[in-house]
């Protein structure tokens, strides 16, 4: 069996990303970038036709924006297909030519799949540990892009023989348990809650609305002059200069409104509890959040009206934390799949049911 040339242990386990793709936000770069630079090489037309004036720094500005678009398109694209991962029996690792990362694996605290909604058997496997909360508060994490059965891996590095349905999302997650695991209990969120960032989105979505409104009838009276005086083809191009623009700006005022009416209901819909005899696992649509039960230090209810919030404090080797929000959840600065059971009735049951497993983990510890 081969060994991994820095730690000289035992590799277990060696890939590559089986398809590569591009993350949505460059994705949405790439394309907010070549609208841009499109409808100022047609301003650039437009102008230069019409009033003949140089145009320069409008074509460079252009050209700035393609390269910006092209480079977010294909540098992760390029990064992604020279990048290897290992795991050997105590890292995992992370490597691309002479760069390495890696995490050891009895400090993971919990995982995080992401799958791959166009290859039911790719995705991402993110391995996260959480150091203490307050003032040092982080989070250290390793990303496996697009690897090949990434719960199957998961399994790999927990030491734990993977069992036949690991490797496709489209089985439920209930039935790709461990050999013997059972589900105590399980649960979904009653809804969604309005956090100080969702309400922003809302404000900031009203705004737009309201400011696209007002730009679109600013724009189309002096367009509308301005096309007496042209050429068809110049015409033509100048409308569709401003289509163009506005269009984006919808796109923008939309997108924001989206983040906050309806983004956040959709995953509370998506969303399902697990708590296991040996895991807590929650999947929320193409994510699922992979814990091991051993790592719950402690559990903390949190009420509000007929809803509870039950956050997981995690325990592991220097490092008491919620990660990646705090003990309390902290501020939600994005959407990522945190270790707090959200927006839910039971609390009692589940509560009395994970502190029993910390009251049995600390007296055979004892």
């Amino acid at each position: 069996m081969a060994r991994e040339s820095l730690f000289g242990e035992r590799i277990v386990w060696q890939g590559r990303s089986r398809v590569v793709t591009v993350p949505f936000l460059q994705k949405a770069t790439a394309v907010v970038a070549g609208i841009v630079s499109a409808v100022m090489i047609c301003y650039a037309v437009v102008v230069a036709k019409s009033l003949a004036v140089p145009v320069g720094g409008m074509i460079l500005f252009a050209a700035w924006c393609a390269t910006l678009g092209l480079a977010a398109w294909r540098v992760p694209i390029w990064w992604r297909s020279q990048t290897e991962y290992l795991v050997t029996e105590r890292h995992v690792i992370w490597r691309r030519g002479r760069i390495r990362r890696s995490i050891e694996i009895g400090q993971i605290s919990y995982a995080l799949v992401r799958w791959n909604r166009r290859h039911a058997q790719v995705g991402d496997l993110v391995v996260v540990r959480a150091v203490p909360t307050g003032a040092l508060r982080r989070t250290l994490t390793l990303t496996l892009h697009d690897v090949d059965a990434p719960d199957r891996l998961w399994a790999i590095i927990r030491g734990v023989e993977p069992s036949a349905p690991f490797g496709s999302h489209e089985r439920p997650l209930a039935q790709r348990l461990d050999p013997g695991e059972r589900v105590l209990w399980s649960a979904s969120p009653l809804g969604s809650a309005w956090t100080s960032r969702r309400a922003a989105n809302a404000v900031a979505g009203a705004v737009l609305a309201a400011a696209f409104v007002r730009t679109l009838a600013r724009v189309v009276p002096p367009i509308s002059r301005v096309l007496r005086l042209l050429t068809p083809t110049l015409g033509a191009v100048l409308v569709v200069a401003a289509a163009l623009g506005m269009l984006l700006f919808l796109s923008v005022a939309v997108a924001v409104a989206y983040a906050a009416f309806v983004r956040p209901a959709r995953l509370a819909r998506a969303t399902r509890y697990f708590v296991t005899d040996a895991r807590v696992l929650i999947r929320r649509g193409n994510e699922e959040l992979l814990l091991d039960r051993s790592r719950i230090a402690y559990v903390i209810d949190a009420p509000s009206r007929k809803r509870h919030d039950v956050f997981l404090v995690l325990d592991g080797p220097q490092a008491r934390a919620l990660a990646p929000s705090g003990a309390f959840g902290g501020d939600h600065h994005d959407d990522a799949l945190r270790p707090v059971f959200s927006g839910i009735a039971d609390a009692d049951t589940v509560g009395e049911l994970l502190r029993a497993g910390v009251r049995d983990l600390a007296k055979k510890a004892a």
